[in-house]
């Protein structure tokens, strides 16, 4: 369970359509932008890879959430939107800028200097996968920061029932321009959709923003989420949200 919040947006508009199927994600035309960031890992990762140099992504180290690096772009109202596994030392500077946001800070509790936006992140990079941390890039602009894990395998677990392969979603919206139109509920849909077409053995995405968070927990709620208890967690007061795949359809 990382100490973090599930999302610092406000948005609370009305929900969009029923999110992207898989047959969403073909044959999207991507921004050159978003194919520039992507471009820097994918053929040289892989060729050093092949020479048995460099690092090895977590993707690769673990399948533990279906490799989220492999995951295509999916079309939303708002634009193509793709999560792109974090790399510290192109992405450092900018997810530190979000954390010293205050409407952020409040909730994820990681203001300072960028070492401590790194010393979050070093863990999860450096582990087995079971908690991946991503950009989320809308229209080709590095907009938001998620973490995608695996709640089964979470401390959180020791304080719901937990089911295999339940995954979980940490989200905050790095502009504030982002913030109070709707977007984080769009992106919210999107990425549930899109966690639920990747990982067929996955039965539920959960969430447990602080419930205090009152945008974010209005947000999970207009993206299809379900209330499902009140969690006393070691850091917080939590909502536990959860999105089942049975009700996909109706939600």
């Amino acid at each position: 369970m990382a100490p973090a919040d599930a999302s610092a947006d406000a948005g609370t508009g009305p929900a969009p359509p029923a999110g992207t199927g898989a047959d969403d994600t073909l044959d999207l035309e991507l921004p050159g932008e978003l194919l520039a960031l992507l471009g820097d890992d994918a053929p040289d990762t892989a060729n050093d890879r092949d020479r048995g140099t460099g690092p090895e992504p977590v993707a690769a180290r673990s399948d533990l959430l279906d490799r989220p690096a492999d995951w295509r772009p999916v079309a939303t109202s708002a634009g193509v939107f793709q999560l792109v596994p974090v790399r510290l030392e192109r992405d450092l500077a900018v997810l530190s800028r979000w954390m010293n946001d205050p409407a952020v800070a409040a909730f994820w509790g990681l203001a300072g200097p960028e070492a401590v936006t790194a010393a979050h992140l070093r863990p999860q990079l450096d582990g087995d996968g079971r908690s991946v941390p991503c950009l989320g890039v809308l229209g080709g602009v590095p907009m938001s920061y998620w973490e995608i894990y695996r709640a089964d395998l979470d401390p959180l677990a020791r304080h719901y029932p937990a089911r295999p392969h339940d995954t979980g979603i940490h989200l905050l919206i790095g502009a504030v321009n982002d913030r109070g139109h709707g977007i984080g509920t769009t992106l919210l849909r999107a990425v549930a959709d899109l966690v639920l077409d990747q990982r067929p053995r996955c039965a539920r995405v959960v969430a447990e923003p602080d419930l205090r968070n009152t945008p974010s927990v209005s947000a999970f709620l207009s993206a299809g989420f379900r209330f499902s208890a009140e969690l006393e967690l070691p850091d917080k007061q939590a909502a536990l949200m959860v999105r089942d795949r049975i009700h996909r359809a109706q939600l």
